[in-house]
């Protein structure tokens, strides 16, 4: 129904002495000192507060002072304003401002024992609107006297649906949530304009005590209450009895995890920062900003993070802080971060910088810096691919030093303690032989191997000596993660987006945020073959544990990484469709435990995560070969090509760059059969 039109109430002869009195008494008291200087009967803006929403338009988190996002009273189905109206002041469109009837009904109970108040929405709206001017906390007469004389004020300069409108944005609905529209998302996790009825009375049940009727506290009470506000729709001709009764027994519905679709705060943080070096006072409030968030996966990533930690503090003789048994506020346990891009735009689809944001905010993804150990390592090899090695190439796995300019040698050692002599370059990548990755940087030179990561889009400094090639220098997190996208783009790496745009108020944009992609790091055919060895890593290598989520019909390349005595352990992979990594940790760089390898640990993480994005999908097209990439069979461990005598299971299908494939099939005019794509 509308409501009916404004016309103000007369009081009968019944209440006009008394209220007429009482009213003569009060007026003559003096206002408060320096209310003069103010207008307590102005509608203003009150804070508002940026929403920060996922890829699907769902919320994730707020930017600002305040959290409030004031929307247009037009927007609302007509039963949201309806239901605060039947609850809070019933004869809302027909007085002034102050509600004579009700002060002489509060009165005559007030007298008879029963304790209840009878002001108006307008008046509720003075005082919440201007709290320095008009302490409702305050009982004395005083304070009602300036309440009621601004509430008639704001009444001859303001309309109703003005009123309501600005009443329905600035009250406050419990754990710091103002507003019908920030309560909406988080109570129900829907725009307020999607609100149901059910829902609708919901909300108006709330304010008379946002912490006696909290719907997340109490539900029972709310659910009582609520009911109280559909029957008193219909008996004000609202909504039907049928109507009523029908929204009356539904549940209360509540959306899970506060209304956000997922949790990521440390996202949210970067999305701040990012917004506000853009020169968008986010902070301010009033924006809708669009990310690129994936709620599904930044769950699972999270999920995942917190199912491995946990399985791994509850192994027996784990001697560290676990996080359920910790101190709180000292973050002193096992932490993770997962990162998720999406290689075709740079979308940073899920980022957990953390086990617990309550517990500690600093964000390990994008702040902290680790060594990466042998998750750099693949980088080693583009630059050796790119120098006209191939994957059948005879390396030495054995015992090597190198003279510092200190004087000082370094022998690199492999994490077995052993050496496994003669093997092909794509098994020991497989097979993460710490010596054979050094023995290429020293033969390349350190400085191709920088300008490859550089190339790559890795900022952070880069050691020349030769431990850097095994991960000795720290990364960031994201860069690493991000670096991988050369991988998959075949040679051009993409920079992480967070930010889709931004819109104000009015629904303009007023930023948005291309896809960029770097210089090509590398020759496509080099990424295409230094990828097709990394999915000898997780088929046949150091990652096997990822097949335990992620079925073989997914393709998945990508590589371990563990550092010195077990302190830091990484994955890092991709698939046709994503590109991420996770590594776990101290913030204090702790050995971890002896069973804490990048493939223990941090390899099952990836896999639980990515292994959702296939639940529901196909595994999609595997990964092709670009122009000028040759193929052929090989016999598995020797260099050689296969031969007839090859046996079956020693047999597979080797990628060269043209021009470095062996002698035999330069020679054979049948091996265009065996060629990528011609153009």
């Amino acid at each position: 129904m509308t409501p009916p039109p404004f016309a103000p109430v007369r009081p009968n002869h019944r209440t006009a002495g008394l209220v007429a009195a009482i009213a003569a008494g009060i007026l003559a008291l003096p206002h408060a000192a320096g209310a003069q200087q103010r207008e307590p009967w102005q509608i203003v803006t009150p804070p508002q507060a940026s929403l920060v929403l996922a890829r699907d338009g769902s919320m994730i988190g707020e930017i600002g002072r305040e959290r409030r996002v004031s929307i247009a009273l037009a927007s609302l189905p007509p039963y949201v304003g309806q239901a605060f109206v039947a609850v809070e002041d019933q004869r809302f469109y027909q007085h002034d401002g102050v509600d004579v009837v009700g002060i002489a009904g509060a009165l005559k109970d007030n007298l008879l024992g029963e304790r209840r108040g009878a002001s108006t929405i307008t008046q509720q709206l003075v005082g919440n609107m201007h709290p320095d001017i008009i302490d409702r906390s305050d009982p004395g007469i005083g304070r009602k006297v300036r309440e009621q004389q601004a509430a008639r004020e704001m009444e001859r300069h303001y309309n109703k649906q003005q009123i309501l409108e600005a009443y329905l944005n600035q009250i406050a609905f419990g754990h710091g949530w103002f507003g019908i529209e920030v309560a909406a998302r988080h109570y129900f996790g829907k725009p307020a304009a999607q609100l149901t009825l059910a829902e609708a009375a919901t909300l108006a049940a709330v304010p008379k005590g946002p912490a006696v009727f909290d719907p997340l506290r109490n539900p029972d009470r709310v659910r009582t209450r609520r009911n109280v506000v559909l029957r008193l729709m219909a008996e004000q001709r609202y909504i039907s009895a049928a109507a009523a009764r029908a929204s009356q027994s539904t549940p209360l519905g509540l959306a899970p995890n506060r209304g956000m679709s997922a949790a990521a705060q440390n996202f949210v943080n970067v999305v701040r920062v990012q917004a506000t070096r853009a020169g968008i006072p986010v902070m301010n409030g009033g924006y809708r900003i669009y990310t690129a968030l994936d709620p599904a996966l930044q769950n699972a990533a999270v999920a995942a993070i917190e199912a491995e930690a946990s399985a791994f503090e509850a192994r027996p003789g784990y001697r560290h802080p676990t996080r359920a048994g910790h101190t709180s506020g000292t973050p002193n346990y096992l932490q993770g971060v997962a990162v998720a891009i999406d290689p075709s735009n740079g979308d940073v689809r899920a980022l957990v910088g953390g086990r617990d944001y309550e517990d500690s905010q600093f964000d390990r993804a994008v702040d902290g810096e680790r060594q990466p150990g042998s998750a750099f390592k693949p980088i080693v090899y583009a630059a050796a691919i790119n120098q006209a090695l191939t994957p059948l190439t005879i390396v030495h796995d054995t015992a090597v030093s190198f003279r510092m300019t200190n004087g000082t040698y370094y022998r690199p050692q492999n994490s077995d303690r052993r050496f496994l002599g003669a093997m092909t370059l794509r098994d020991a990548l497989a097979r993460s032989r710490n010596v054979v990755a050094v023995q290429l940087a020293v033969e390349m030179g350190m400085d191709s191997v920088i300008a490859m990561a550089r190339r790559m889009g890795i900022s952070s400094p880069i050691a020349p000596g030769p431990a850097s090639a095994i991960g000795a220098s720290v990364v960031q997190p994201l860069d690493i993660v991000a670096a991988f996208t050369a991988f998959a783009n075949l040679g051009t790496p993409v920079e992480p987006r967070f930010i889709h745009r931004i819109e104000d108020s009015r629904g303009r944009t007023v930023h948005s945020a291309p896809v960029r992609a770097l210089a090509p790091a590398m020759d496509a055919r080099v990424a295409f073959v230094v990828r097709e060895m990394m999915r000898d890593v997780v088929d046949r290598g150091t990652a096997t544990s990822v097949r335990r989520f992620v079925p073989a019909t997914v393709p998945v390349a990508g590589k371990t990484g563990t550092t010195d005595d077990n302190t830091d352990s990484w994955f890092i992979g991709l698939t046709p469709d994503i590109v991420a990594g996770v590594w776990f940790g101290f913030d204090r760089p702790t050995p971890i435990s002896g069973a804490a390898a990048g493939g223990t640990l941090a390899a099952p993480a990836w896999g639980r995560m990515v292994a959702t994005m296939y639940r529901s999908r196909g595994p999609g097209q595997d990964w092709t070969p670009p122009p000028g990439v040759i193929s052929a069979t090989a016999e598995r461990g020797t260099g050689l090509l296969a031969s007839d005598l090859t046996p079956a299971d020693r047999r597979y299908t080797e990628y060269f760059v043209e021009g470095t494939e062996p002698e035999a099939l330069r020679l054979d005019p049948w091996r265009l059969l065996g060629r990528g794509p011609l153009q």
